[in-house]
């Protein structure tokens, strides 16, 4: 059965969460990530749909360093009070 795009969500939302701290993860890491991990269930434009719905509800944010990265939304210092 197809995954839906939520469910991919929630998945790269969690690889990016384990990642947090320890390596960048851009777009296509995601992808190849997620379609190791369910196989057939899911194809490049669902990732794509998962990734843009993480983006656009603020669980996650676009970064550039010397390339395109996808991570959790920083705090500032005083938001952390």
């Amino acid at each position: 059965m197809a995954k839906t795009v939520e469910e991919v969500a929630e998945a790269m939302y969690n690889m990016i969460k384990d990642a947090t701290g320890l390596k960048k993860l851009k777009a296509t890491d995601l992808t190849k990530g997620i379609i190791e991990m369910f196989g057939d269930e899911v194809d490049k434009q669902i990732c794509k749909d998962a990734i843009k719905q993480l983006v656009n509800s603020g669980r996650c944010v676009y970064t550039y360093f010397g390339g395109s990265f996808i991570e959790l939304p920083h705090k500032e210092g005083a938001a952390n009070d």
